[in-house]
């Protein structure tokens, strides 16, 4: 395990270091390693950092308002609406790494234009660990690492965190005092619920997913996973009300882990299940099926796509 404080005293060392008198952006998602990233770099340098949230499209249900509430100490926070932008060039895409790298060059598109606006030279990222891991690797591109376009307009690139596990990192932003809402939550990768959706990502599968997702959530909370999601998998046939539909199926997964690496599918019971696949299919009336994936990683990866 990392020491935390001398972590810390290192990473706002080198990212002052890195960056000099010049600015910088940082991509905000929300999540527990951007967030910390963004904390760490604005220790560092201040108002030399605007911190860039992105809505793509493809975040969970009320994710904007709550960055919007979480960091509005950051006098320089941008929101860019960027919805449209991220779905038009998601259009007809069903290849998985394909949607990965579309979405990375969006987001450094977006990061770009922002970086022009108030003359920024450098990106901070908040990579960490198992993302190098495996997009070094063969087994998917990440959209801040694999994922990234061969043109990128910046001086240089900043990941304080990229020799971290999760754990680690989840450490880091209980010492720098973020908020538990942020510090102790649960996982959600950079390309959003675009990987939650096999095949071609549309504003009804988004729908679906974003729905299904806050209820897993909401449900799974007291089983304390180490992450919890519901995937669109396809369309199957299924009977609401009289009516025979051809409507989408919906995959559930919860699983144990400490560092993302490896992971064990939890054991559910039968009254939460239940409860689960009786508010998905009633949150929308094209949801045909809910399934329970019992896959452990590996096999599997965690996340769909």
């Amino acid at each position: 395990m990392v020491d935390v404080d001398e972590f810390i005293e290192e990473a706002k060392a080198e990212i002052a270091e890195e960056i000099g008198d010049k600015h910088a952006v940082i991509g905000l998602s929300g999540g527990v390693d951007s967030s910390t990233a963004a904390a760490l770099a604005y220790e560092a340098i201040g108002d030399q950092l605007t911190a860039v949230y992105v809505d793509t499209g493809l975040m969970r249900k009320g994710e904007t308002d709550e960055i919007r509430e979480t960091f509005d100490y950051m006098d320089s926070l941008r929101i860019v609406e960027a919805q449209d932008r991220f779905l038009d060039e998601l259009a007809g895409e069903t290849d998985p790494e394909e949607k990965r790298h579309i979405i990375g060059e969006q987001f450094i598109r977006e990061f770009e234009t922002v970086a022009r606006e108030v003359d920024a030279d450098y990106l901070v990222q908040g990579t960490i660990y198992p993302d190098r891991i495996e997009s070094e690797g063969t087994i998917k591109s990440h959209h801040n690492v694999g994922g990234l376009p061969e043109r990128i307009d910046f001086e240089g690139i900043v990941e304080p965190m990229r020799d971290l596990y999760k754990d680690e990192v989840r450490e880091v932003a209980r010492a720098l005092d973020l908020e538990e809402i942020i510090s102790e939550r649960m996982p959600f990768p950079g390309p959003g619920l675009a990987v939650r959706i096999i095949g071609e990502v549309t504003e009804e599968k988004l729908e679906v997913a974003r729905e299904a997702n806050h209820v897993v959530e909401e449900e799974l909370e007291e089983y304390e996973p180490w992450q919890a999601l519901a995937a669109v998998i396809g369309k199957a046939t299924g009977v609401k009300g009289d009516n025979r539909v051809h409507g989408w199926v919906v995959a559930v997964r919860s699983v144990e882990s400490r560092d993302g690496m490896t992971a064990r599918a939890q054991e559910l019971d039968w009254d939460t299940l239940q409860r689960m696949q009786s508010r998905i299919t009633g949150a929308h009336e094209n949801v045909a099926r809910v399934v329970y994936d019992v896959t452990h990683k590996p096999p599997a990866t965690i996340e769909y796509e």
